[in-house]
């Protein structure tokens, strides 16, 4: 026999007529499932992030460990991973930068370009002949 998941978070006619029915009664019940049937397997993702958070607590550090980390109780592991996260943060950094040098090049590009058609645009308007106030029927 085969069972089917009837309230999974998808556009299923159970879950369309508990959204209309939800919006009949009070309209946030309606917004709820309407959320629920949008990002709902979503929420197994959301629970694993807050559960490493969790882990991440150390009463020997006071709190969290660095990053939300808690100490492995193997100095050396701690000690590596620390400096491999100061590492991918100085390689995250350079990499932002080097992003926003990109943008301000590209920026700068499309300044030039808007530029150049502006000039010509101008220059074919300067140059063109003018019609001493004739009018055209048409």
């Amino acid at each position: 026999m085969v069972h089917s998941y009837a309230l999974r978070p998808a556009w299923t006619p159970l879950t369309i007529a508990l959204m209309v029915i939800g919006f009949m009664l009070f309209w946030p019940l309606g917004l709820i499932m309407l959320a629920y049937i949008l990002w709902g397997e979503h929420v197994p993702e959301v629970r694993r992030h807050f559960a490493g958070m969790r882990r991440g607590w150390s009463r020997d550090w006071g709190g969290c460990g660095p990053r939300g980390y808690a100490r492995s109780g193997n100095s050396a592991f701690d000690d590596y991973r620390e400096r491999e996260l100061r590492r991918l943060d100085e390689e995250r950094r350079k990499l932002d930068e080097e992003r926003r040098e990109f943008e301000a090049f590209v920026h700068n590009l499309q300044r030039a370009r808007d530029q150049e058609e502006f000039d010509r645009f101008m220059r074919d308007r300067r140059n063109r002949p003018r019609n001493g106030g004739e009018t055209i029927d048409l």
